[in-house]
């Protein structure tokens, strides 16, 4: 496959300014145009030359007869590995993020949250997090009733992070039973991780549940089968599990500029719903040391809505991947501008979750 040394200066400078253009109005650009815009002194038709080359390349295309070039997912890719520009973000940037993003909250999963949020508005994209699966020993478990039907779980790990659940309890259950199951579940979990806990928790019920109250027991199994991610916790957007937040999936109708695109949006909000196989995403950045660019058809998550991710795992502190976080798109990302956010988010996120 043809590289970015392989082409002249004069192809390198006419490819970067047709990938640019289209990445900045979404439209084909015309050698008329590029003869305005281009420093290096060319005549339209000796653009049009050149630009027939990287045609026969397979970097740029005609999407109509009379229309002028756009790049293929090919001539982006060499755009992005070894044309593009990237920036570093300003002092400024990093305040807005860190102040998003940390702001006064104690949760994991409102840090998670507002990181997709902040990734969504900042790219014009949808923002979207893989939630961590937790290794932290657990500190404190408790039931606290919100009404007849509900109890919310509040986990506390040694860490200090605190996680909520909302469970639906048997009808009747007492006060007395939830502080049963409370002081139940901190005397068999308390320093065990979430997973050594849960497959504690499993045995013991086996053969202690004739010693709980019957409704005692229902409550902890509810507890159990949330944790578990039983239904599903990519489905259900678990942060106890590998969970997806996706966030600003409007973001992605606001730029549509043809029937055509309307229909890769569609494409690209039935995939996003598919939340099971998203959570693969932790798979596509686990190897990675930093940012990876995925385009169009180079992701099989994303081929039929031809989507861009950029995406960036963060570590806890022993430099274990512990989730991913990026953007999702149109091929058209604004990748000089994404690709630092997206690396100090994951940065900041992980320093947050430890």
């Amino acid at each position: 496959m043809v590289g970015v040394m392989d082409l002249n200066e004069r192809s390198r400078e006419i490819l970067r300014r047709v990938v640019e253009t289209y990445l900045e109005t979404g439209e084909p650009v015309g050698s008329r145009f590029l003869s305005r815009q281009l420093p290096l002194s060319l005549s339209a038709a000796s653009i049009r030359n050149v630009m027939s080359d990287l045609e026969g390349l397979g970097l740029i295309f005609a999407p109509h007869t009379s229309a002028g070039r756009m790049p293929t997912e090919a001539g982006l890719r060499m755009f992005v590995d070894g044309l593009l520009e990237i920036g570093d973000l300003t002092d400024d940037e990093r305040i807005a993020i860190e102040r998003q993003v940390s702001g006064s909250h104690k949760s994991i999963e409102d840090v998670l949250d507002e990181a997709s949020k902040l990734l969504s508005g900042l790219s014009h994209g949808a923002g979207f997090v893989v939630a961590p699966t937790y290794d932290a020993a657990l500190k404190h478990v408790e039931f606290v009733p919100i009404d007849a039907e509900r109890a919310l779980v509040v986990i506390v790990t040694e860490g200090g992070a605190v996680e909520n659940r909302v469970i639906e309890i048997p009808k009747g259950l007492t006060p007395s039973a939830l502080a049963e199951a409370t002081n139940y579940l901190n005397a068999q979990l308390r320093g065990r991780t979430l997973d050594e806990a849960k497959a504690h928790l499993a045995r013991e019920l086996e053969t202690q549940k004739a010693e709980l109250n019957e409704l005692t027991a229902k409550v902890i199994e509810a507890g159990l089968a949330t944790w578990s991610g039983s239904n599903s916790a990519a489905a259900n957007n678990d942060p106890l599990g590998k969970s997806l937040i996706v966030r600003g999936r409007s973001r992605l109708l606001e730029d549509v500029h043809a029937v055509e695109d309307l229909e890769r949006i569609r494409l690209l909000f039935d995939e996003l719903e598919n939340k099971r196989d998203l959570v693969q995403l932790l798979g596509l950045a686990e190897a990675a040391d930093g940012v990876r660019i995925f385009i169009g058809s180079e992701n099989k998550l994303f081929s039929l809505s031809g989507s861009s991710l950029i995406v960036s795992p963060y570590m806890d502190t022993q430099q274990r991947v512990v989730g991913v976080l990026g953007v999702i798109g149109p091929t058209r990302l604004n990748y000089a501008r994404v690709i630092p956010m997206v690396d100090y988010t994951a940065k900041l996120v992980g320093r947050l979750i430890n």
